[in-house]
């Protein structure tokens, strides 16, 4: 796991407000709330809500498998889940054809939120050539992740993109990044659907992560994300709030206007709304919680340290000071290398994926699908600006499966982590 950390736990868990087709379906009614976006901060009801979670994808980028369609498999490790004590997962690949009722019901029974990337290796945005992936046969594909996932209640959220800048250069795929989560939002508004929110994981890269989340920030309403989050392994022991630049980062993003938090964090050694600790399974890497070897699974070191820290963690009193009136940002000037946009303008939906708004999606194409990175019709120009907002909406009818669903070995890590998290948790709560 990139681990433990208790450091990033405490960054993450305590701090706060600095950091018609088919007609589409509607949840049924249970006990756990539908997350929304107030301000910058997540609300579940009247509740800030804090993410507590992890990464999960057993058998990694290696061995491509949607892991909330084996039921078998999700019941398993629910159970270590709520050991814990976590309230949401990410899932980084899904199958869009598949079913996946009884898993989002057993999270959901389980109290477990799911923040889902609605790309996979072959439909996705080319940082290398993102003006020809950008097109009508990917936004089918994203759209139709959306279409199997938004009648959830415990869809907490989708990222449009993980860590498709991940340097000076790569920059100049921000646009295209940012018209996928424009383009999103408008489907999940013109499709009838909850508003769920949007957003996009940054890299752990210095270079351009400020400009990157004042980018996605900036520009009209219909342009600006939900809310923003970015992968974060710099505060590792031994090291501290200043060491490990976090009293920089929390300085940089008082006052952000959008929900923020890490959708990656942990080390190998050991002012936001939660994080994702990377990783639940152990892929080779030695970030993993657990080892998974066949149905067989066995705690590592950290899974304990993990349970331990967040147990202990309570969140801010008072919703963490949040700011709830939001606001945008201004965008970034043009700074090559280090940050290659030459303004606010976004390229234009592809024509043909128009059609989508109004008839959906219709079927997606899996995880075997010939791929879109160099199919498809590209953008003809760029993006008038307003012109991703909803402007019919689809109707919609009952229905839905988990949907409405009712609201080892000793270490220092943990002691060192958790005087870490209430130093944090100070920072976080008193920036607005």
């Amino acid at each position: 796991m990139k681990t433990i950390f208790l450091s990033a736990v405490a960054v993450v868990a305590g701090a706060s407000s600095a950091l018609a087709g088919i007609a589409p379906l509607q949840p049924r009614q249970s006990s756990l709330p539908a997350i929304e976006v107030k301000g910058n901060a997540f609300f579940a009801g009247d509740t800030r809500f804090y993410v507590r979670g992890v990464d999960y994808q057993p058998g990694g980028s290696s061995k491509l498998v949607d892991p909330i369609a084996d039921v078998e498999l999700c019941k398993r490790d629910i159970a270590n889940f709520k050991k814990l004590g976590l309230n949401t997962i990410r899932v980084y690949t899904v199958d869009n054809t598949a079913n996946h009722d009884e898993c989002m019901t057993e999270l959901a029974n389980a109290g477990i939120y799911l923040v889902l990337d609605v790309n996979t290796p072959k439909y996705s945005i080319n940082r290398a050539d993102p003006e020809i992936s950008y097109n009508d046969v990917y936004l089918q594909s994203v759209f139709a992740t959306v279409d199997a996932f938004a009648k959830y209640t415990n869809t907490l959220a989708f990222f449009s993109g993980n860590e498709v800048i991940n340097d000076g250069p790569s920059s100049a795929a921000a646009p295209y990044v940012k018209a996928v989560t424009r383009d999103l939002r408008q489907y999940i508004g013109s499709r009838g659907y909850r508003k769920i929110p949007v957003g996009y994981s940054a890299a752990d890269v210095d270079t351009n992560r400020l400009q990157m989340a004042q980018y996605m920030n900036c520009g009209s309403d219909d342009e600006r994300s939900d809310f923003f989050a970015f992968n974060d392994y710099s505060w590792c022991d031994p090291s501290s709030f200043q060491q490990s630049g976090w009293d920089v980062k929390v300085k940089n993003f008082t006052g952000y206007g959008l929900p923020l938090f890490l959708s990656e964090y942990g080390c190998i050694k050991g002012v936001y709304s939660g994080g994702l600790v990377y990783e639940y399974s152990e892929e080779g890497s030695g970030y993993g919680l657990v080892t998974i070897d066949g149905s067989s699974v066995t705690e590592n070191g950290d899974f304990a340290a993990l349970s331990k820290a967040l147990s202990g963690a309570s969140n801010p009193p008072d919703n963490g000071g949040y700011n709830a009136t939001g606001g945008a940002s201004g965008c970034p000037e043009k700074d090559s290398p280090n940050w290659d946009v030459e303004n606010d303008a976004l390229p234009a939906i592809p024509e043909p994926a128009m059609k989508y708004m109004t008839e959906g999606a219709g079927a997606g194409p899996g995880l075997t699908g010939p791929g879109s990175q160099n199919s498809g019709t590209r953008s003809s120009g760029t993006a008038t600006q307003g012109s991703g907002q909803v402007t019919s909406t689809a109707s919609s009818r009952a229905s839905g499966a988990a949907g409405g669903l009712v609201v080892p070995e000793f270490s220092w890590t943990p002691v060192i982590c958790m005087s870490a998290m209430l130093l944090s948790t100070f920072f976080g709560a008193t920036l607005l």
